[in-house]
């Protein structure tokens, strides 16, 4: 048994230390202008550091397509941004200091990743009862996920998203084995969390509904306590947050505004390939996962571009095949990528349910399950709602959070089974690692560092 303890440790500590070359030499090798709307996202930057830090005027949909985006993904930025203008010489200094904040960006979001990965792992050493903080299973699932690596080299909101998840899920967890005894404290911090996440991206606002829906869970005996806890943490949170949906309530008459025009739901909106992909189109997914090929077809574009990149954001860009690897060549590599991953999606899918079934009667489990599925329900009705002939608003980033969400609860009984059957634990483990090193190039740009579009 200690020798497979020193295996475990050999293998966490081997996918950490990746994890940091990984983040650098994208580093080195990304330029978040290439990412998605990306100068969308810089001009919003733009705009708001030219106030900072005197007061804080948001952009407007004239300013930039992204006047729909809550701030708090462009502090950071727009704080580097007057730095830069107060150091730099130069006679474009807009245009100039662009790489240079945007570099810093990708150092500060990198580390708010490894945060969020510490704080998932301790949540999980308190609910397992565990000795230590090494958790192979959930560092080698998550880590497997290539979407996390384009998400931290862009200017976007879903990495501060899954960084206030993780203190989320952690304060959660506490008042959980606090058995929802009041306490002054925990409303402020609940509150300061949930104002932030909103302040993130509107994507956030699905992890909110299952703390409404839990309310009338028969096993949260008192109701009173429940209540005592999440009405002052939900107006703490509003009025962290209130500001900024009121404000865009007044540009736009709607509280969740978009920059493409809202169609009323219906289920013909998409044409039946975005639900069920024919046969002919079903292939691609293993033979050519890259664009134009899935046109519009959810299930195809999410899961090619959370293993892979489906739009060529990261590996390759149609646009310039001269600077990027061949769109056709890595396609291939895609597709060996794709099916090695029906391994890992398996694994992860079906530790899922056994987590789930396991510890049903944990009130973190159910929150986790709930939040799983109103992520991934209202990312389906918000695309449905926005059809795009190309399918451009399917995007794996877009829901990172509930791919995190699936990956902590699958990881909850993978490790378990370190105690139930430790011979097929270890076998997976060994296989993941396989898959790992066969994905590994999914992770990297390849674009050089001085590379513009």
């Amino acid at each position: 048994m200690k020798l497979y303890k020193n295996y475990y440790k050999i293998i966490f500590i081997g996918i950490s230390i990746s994890s940091m070359y990984i983040l650098i030499y994208n580093f080195f090798h990304y330029s978040p202008i290439l990412g998605y709307d990306a100068e969308a996202h810089y001009s919003y930057v733009d705009y708001f550091s030219r106030y900072l830090p005197r007061s804080i005027n948001l952009p407007t949909r004239a300013d930039t397509r992204e006047f729909f985006s809550p701030p708090i993904a462009y502090i950071f930025p727009s704080i580097s941004q007057i730095f830069c203008r107060n150091f730099l010489e130069s006679n474009n200094l807009l245009q100039d200091c662009r790489p240079i904040y945007g570099n810093a960006t990708q150092v500060f979001q990198s580390f708010l990743y490894l945060v969020t990965i510490y704080i998932n792992l301790l949540t999980l050493k308190l609910f397992n009862k565990s000795k230590t903080i090494i958790n192979t299973s959930y560092l080698l699932l998550i880590s497997l996920l290539a979407v996390n690596y384009r998400t931290i080299s862009m200017i976007r909101g879903e990495i501060y998203i899954l960084f206030f998840l993780s203190l989320f899920l952690y304060f959660i967890l506490k008042i959980e084995k606090s058995n929802f005894t009041f306490n002054l404290n925990t409303p402020i911090y609940l509150g300061l969390i949930i104002g932030s996440i909103a302040l993130s991206r509107q994507w956030g606002f699905f992890l909110f509904i299952p703390v409404i829906i839990l309310l009338f869970n028969k096993q949260i005996l008192n109701k009173a306590e429940y209540l005592k806890i999440w009405i002052p943490s939900a107006v703490l949170g509003f009025v962290l947050s209130g500001w900024f949906y009121i404000n865009l309530y007044l540009q736009t008459n709607s509280f969740f505004a978009f920059n493409m025009n809202r169609t009323n739901f219906s289920l013909s909106n998409q044409p039946v390939s975005f639900y069920f992909p024919t046969s002919e189109n079903f292939q691609y997914l293993f033979y050519k996962p890259i664009r134009p090929y899935l046109d519009n077809q959810f299930l195809s574009i999410l899961y090619s571009d959370l293993w892979g990149d489906y739009w060529g954001y990261f590996s390759f860009t149609s646009g310039f095949l001269s600077i990027g690897r061949d769109q056709f060549i890595i396609g291939d590599y895609f597709a060996l990528v794709n099916k090695v991953s029906i391994f890992t999606f398996l694994i992860i899918f079906i530790f899922y349910i056994y987590s789930y079934k396991k510890y049903s009667s944990s009130f973190l489990i159910k929150y986790i399950n709930l939040a799983t599925l109103c992520s991934f329900i209202g990312y389906l009705i918000f695309t449905i709602s926005y059809p795009v002939e190309t399918g451009d608003n399917i995007k794996a980033t877009y829901i990172i959070q509930g791919f995190h969400l699936l990956v902590f609860l699958a990881s909850v009984y993978f490790e378990r089974l370190k105690t139930i059957n430790l011979k097929t634990y270890n076998i997976l483990i060994t296989l993941l690692v396989l898959i790992y090193i066969n994905n590994f190039q999914t992770f990297l740009s390849h674009f050089p560092r001085n590379f513009y579009p």
